[in-house]
């Protein structure tokens, strides 16, 4: 049986965060250069590069271990509105990290929230999961499946 979390105030937030960051690059800026009527935003930090702590759990739910540096890029950026957004990517791309946090903050924003979930996170949810079920697919295909033959003496 599947044990889902509570659901938080913050859940939403995450899904589409989560979402933003995971998204490619190339697919995320298709889907913003097509958004119309973009906002106008002021950088209150600009995109910057830094590492973090990847952390893992042995089998997924043992001890805690490093495994190793991750490189980051962040932002965050205000609207005309005063809605704060914020974008976190993996790797060093500072157009990646910026056109998140201003999609997060159109997201908190709520007169423009359901257009932006429209046009924009839910197709990359859509990529997001097609290409893992892909990946899913190759993975099965090499399966190899070992048998063992007791020999009698």
């Amino acid at each position: 049986m599947d044990r889902q979390p509570p659901a938080t105030p913050t859940a939403p937030r995450k899904r589409w965060m989560s979402i933003l960051a995971k998204a490619s690059y190339d697919d995320l800026n298709s889907l913003w250069q097509n958004l119309p009527d973009k906002p106008e935003w002021s950088r209150i930090r600009a995109p910057e590069i830094g590492m973090v702590m990847v952390r893992g759990r042995m089998g997924g739910t043992g001890n805690r271990f490093n495994a190793g540096e991750m490189t980051v890029t962040r932002c965050t950026v205000g609207l005309k509105s005063g809605v704060i957004g914020h974008g976190y990517v993996s790797g060093r791309n500072k157009d990646h990290a910026e056109i998140a946090a201003v999609i997060d903050a159109l997201m908190q924003h709520e007169e423009r929230a359901e257009t932006v979930e429209h046009s924009i996170i839910k197709p990359l949810e859509l990529r997001h999961q097609q290409s893992r079920l892909a990946e899913s697919r190759k993975a099965a295909a090499t399966k190899v499946e070992f048998f063992t033959v007791a020999r009698e003496n």
